[in-house]
């Protein structure tokens, strides 16, 4: 049945109003490039959240001109009146229909026999489409859509297929939310880890020596070693042990767990050695097993918290890399629960409650939780899965999260939690995974002795609470935009003489500093005064203290915030005690 303006009924009722108006852009860009490049091949034109997009087979590569002349053209299609019409066509059709179009006939090629074939028209264009669409392309506001860029993309996301030119582009229904949407995305390019990453010199990607391999500068690397240090005293605090495994492990190993299994494809190709084949680690799991089984275990030992900051090595594809977000060499923040059944209830509630209390300390407060239970393939008894998913739904509840049921979500091993985290631009970051393990105690033959001298199996939890330290710090940076708070700033003071006779001050200041703890830096550099505060208020450093012979004279300082923000004539003392109590309270 067909519903106002060629759009079917089944289609329209429930369709999502921008939606349908950003798969209408992505049909109105098409049009426009193919008037520009009629020899352009098309592949796919979803619409996608905030906006839409479309991959193209072109002669040249794109141009930000051509960009500029596409949107133009985008911008007559849709001030005209043309509806977008649909009709359906039998496989042979629509095999001559596209014959000068590849990449759409595969598409064609891949559809079950059984499967409807639609089209849609407005203007001169004839898409391959399912819609759904607005009625017309008076309906889309040609002052409210921008093209925000172009990028290369495999087609189907295969790095063996052609690469593909994408152009992306952002529709709204009033300039005023366009507006207010690309500030967004001005605010998100500001705050790329890449980008602050470079002009904070924390960490680069060296391409010559291998891509997804993260290079720690000396700023970089010491705001990891605070967090490392930091994750270190709270999990001993927590009632954790940490351990350090290997790097690489025979074959045996990871046929015995099923990583060679399931997850070959993400693993590097092995070393042969003494006749022996070896794999670098892509996780930890099965190294804190084998230190399980090193002895008998009883019931009385349990349970056992074990942690590991530990390398491990994944053959992610090369398109998916994304600076420090996606990586190939990775620190898992990797712990290990082995715990009676008796015991499962207390655990995860205690390991949810660590989860979220280091989240607040580095000061992400709104956080959503997400529980996936069991899938139809599975492993595991009833009960134990039973136990297990309830266990983490109470312990949600018991601590006041919002969360939302992820029916089936769960790995075929056990059901899990996976916290995500909302950041100062609304963005969700999934972070921190609760997972139970019905299949690894099993393929080890894990046991522990019970009161009775029986062998049983012990519960076992994966928690990952960073996931990576790669991928964490990267979220980070984006997070504070690189503006740390004092207690991770690699850098919290940078001392400014106000002229070279204050350099011996200067330096004897930052020394003073450094013996109360604090990482302090004199800029002795040859620049004027007001330079060297552009320069460390550019690098966000939390505080700049500038002395001259007024200051030596009265051992005061005069300190400055990177925002701006001035204090005259503060004694020493007075200056330790405020940076102590930022440092102390995490603030």
């Amino acid at each position: 049945m067909t519903g106002p303006e060629g759009i079917t009924k089944s289609e329209d009722d429930g369709a999502d109003h921008l939606y349908r108006v950003r798969h209408s852009f992505a049909h109105v860009m098409a049009e426009a490039v193919l008037e520009l490049f009629p020899d352009a091949k098309l592949a796919i034109g979803p619409p996608i959240a905030d906006g839409f997009y479309y991959d193209f087979d072109l002669p040249r590569p794109l141009t930000p001109d051509d960009l500029e002349d596409v949107e133009r053209r985008m911008r007559r299609i849709a001030a005209g009146d043309h509806r977008f019409v649909r009709s359906v066509i039998d496989r042979e059709d629509a095999v001559q229909r596209f014959a000068d179009q590849p990449y759409k006939l595969e598409l064609i090629d891949n559809l079950a026999q059984d499967d409807e074939i639609s089209l849609f028209t407005q203007d001169t264009f004839t898409d391959l489409c399912r819609g759904p669409h607005v009625g017309s392309t008076r309906q889309l506001n040609p002052a409210a859509f921008k093209l925000t860029g172009s990028a290369g993309a495999y087609w189907r996301g295969d790095e063996r297929r052609p690469m593909l030119q994408r152009i992306y582009g952002t529709a709204w229904d009033s300039e005023e939310e366009l507006a207010a949407h690309l500030e967004r995305l001005a605010e998100i390019e500001r705050r790329d880890h890449r980008r602050v990453g470079r002009e904070l010199d924390l960490f680069s990607i060296q391409e010559q020596v291998g891509p997804g391999l993260i290079f720690w500068h000396p700023k970089g690397a010491r705001l990891r070693s605070i967090i490392e240090e930091f994750w270190k005293q709270r999990h001993y605090a927590g009632g954790y042990e940490l351990v350090n495994t290997p790097h690489v492990g025979r074959e045996w190993l990871w046929q015995t767990s099923g990583h060679l299994d399931f997850y070959a494809g993400n693993m590097f190709p092995p070393m042969e050695l003494d006749n022996s084949r070896y794999y670098l680690k892509p996780m930890n799991c099965p190294f804190h097993i084998m230190i399980y089984k090193s002895a008998i275990r009883s019931y009385r030992d349990l349970p056992l918290r074990w942690a590991e900051l530990g390398t491990v090595y994944r053959f992610e594809r090369s398109g998916t890399l994304h600076g420090a977000l996606r990586v190939r060499g990775l620190t898992q923040d990797d712990a290990h629960l082995f715990c009676t059944p008796d015991q499962v209830e207390d655990e995860i509630d205690e390991v949810l409650r660590f989860s979220l209390s280091l989240w607040h300390t580095y000061g992400f407060t709104d956080l959503v939780a997400y529980l996936a239970t069991r899938p139809e393939k599975s492993v595991g008894d009833d009960a134990s899965w039973e136990r297990a998913t309830a266990s983490l739904r109470r312990a949600i509840e018991a601590h006041g999260l919002p969360y939302e049921m992820d029916e089936g979500g769960g790995a075929f091993y056990g059901p899990k939690i996976d916290l995500h985290l909302r950041d100062p631009l609304g963005r969700l970051w999934q972070m921190t995974t609760i997972q139970f393990d019905f299949n690894l105690p099993e393929r080890f033959d894990m046991w522990f002795a019970d009161r009775d001298g029986s062998q049983q199996r012990p519960f076992m939890v994966h928690r990952a609470l960073h996931g990576s330290f790669e991928r964490f710090l990267g979220v980070l940076i984006e997070h504070y935009g690189g503006a740390f708070p004092m207690w991770l700033a690699p850098v919290q003071a940078v001392v400014i003489p106000v002229n070279p006779k204050a350099f011996p001050y200067a330096g004897k200041v930052a020394a003073r500093l450094g013996e109360h703890g604090f990482r302090a830096d004199a800029d002795l550099s040859d620049n004027r005064m007001n330079a060297k505060i552009r320069t460390a208020q550019g690098q966000k450093v939390p505080y700049m203290i500038v002395v001259g012979a007024r200051e030596e004279e009265s051992d005061t300082l005069s300190l400055r915030t990177r925002d701006g923000t001035q204090t005259q004539g503060l004694e020493f003392a007075a200056c330790v005690e405020l940076f102590r109590r930022q440092v102390d309270e995490r603030s």
